[in-house]
Parts: structure tokens; C-alpha cells; sequence
């Protein structure tokens, strides 16, 4: 009974960790140039990435049926709404079609822009590693840091770093 205890513990704390999104940011030491993109967003507007030249940007690939997407969205809304100014914020939707996002989007309202790659050809382009993979750009557009799997994004450290990015 006494080796029982002590690793239902562990066995518990494991799972419950397992289950937090990892909340750091992977540094990338090159520093690689942002790929150009011009994509439409949910208004029909486009947006280049050069449009965001100048500031910190953070670029987010999701899809609806990507359960971590939908986990993190609404870190995303809160993260936005306190740097909203000084840093750009797009969240690329990959391979769907506005019908998809629409309902999507009335449960997980945001009001930063969402993009779509509906051909997945920006996804190509980027170092993307599964869904959702974010990127954070520096001002000079070169990707800083890159966050594979779902984060809580108003986190105090994650949102002190992209701070720090702001010229």
C-alpha cells in the first residue's frame, strides 16, 4: 500500500500536467525571414504580411477541427486585447472555406484578423509543424520564437516577451 500512494501521485501529477498547454515559446537562434503572404480575411480584405512591417506580429495556423486551436483561441482574444497597438496579431485558417469559420467563429468570437489559406499554400511556405503552430516575428520581420501545440497567450511571461519585441 505505502509504493501504491506514492505512485497514484506521480501517476496523477503526470496526467494533470500532461493536460496544461505548454506555456514557453521555442527561440529560433537563426532568425529566418518571415515568407510573404497576401491572404483575404473574413471581411474580404487582404492583408500582406508586409502591411505589419515595423512591428511585432504573431501569426497563427488553426483550423476548427483542431482541438488545441479551439482550446487557445480565447487566450488569443485575451492576449490581443492587451497589446492590441503595438503588436499585429493574424490567425491564418488553413484549408477551410469561410462556411467552416463563420459558425466557428460565433462560438469563439475574436476581433483580430482572421485569414484564410484555403489552398494551404502560405502553410507550404512556413516552417509550420502541425496545428496550431504560431510564430512571433520581430519588427524587421524574422521569426523570433515559434510555439508548436496549443498556449494559453495571456500568459505573463509569453505576452512580457513579445513586449519586449516592440520597438
Amino acid at each position: 500500500m505505502k509504493l501504491i500512494l506514492p505512485f497514484i501521485f506521480c501517476l496523477f501529477t503526470l496526467v494533470s500536467h500532461a493536460q496544461q498547454p505548454p506555456q514557453s515559446l521555442s527561440v529560433l537562434a537563426d532568425k529566418p525571414q518571415a515568407p510573404a503572404f497576401s491572404l483575404q480575411d473574413i471581411n474580404g480584405d487582404t492583408h500582406q504580411l508586409s502591411d505589419y512591417a515595423g512591428k511585432p506580429v504573431i501569426v497563427n495556423f488553426w483550423a476548427t477541427w483542431c482541438p488545441p486551436c479551439r482550446e487557445e483561441m480565447p487566450s488569443m482574444q485575451r492576449a490581443w486585447q492587451q497589446i492590441q497597438g503595438s503588436v499585429a496579431m493574424l490567425a491564418i485558417n488553413v484549408g477551410e472555406t469561410e462556411d467552416k469559420v463563420f459558425p466557428f467563429l460565433g462560438s469563439y468570437p475574436v476581433d483580430f484578423p482572421i485569414l484564410f489559406d484555403t489552398d494551404s499554400a502560405v502553410l507550404k511556405a512556413w516552417p509550420v509543424m502541425g496545428l496550431p503552430t504560431t510564430f512571433v516575428l520581430d519588427p524587421q520581420g524574422r521569426i523570433v520564437y515559434r510555439a508548436i501545440g496549443g498556449r494559453e497567450w495571456d500568459d505573463a511571461d509569453i505576452l512580457q516577451k513579445i513586449k519586449a519585441l516592440s520597438p
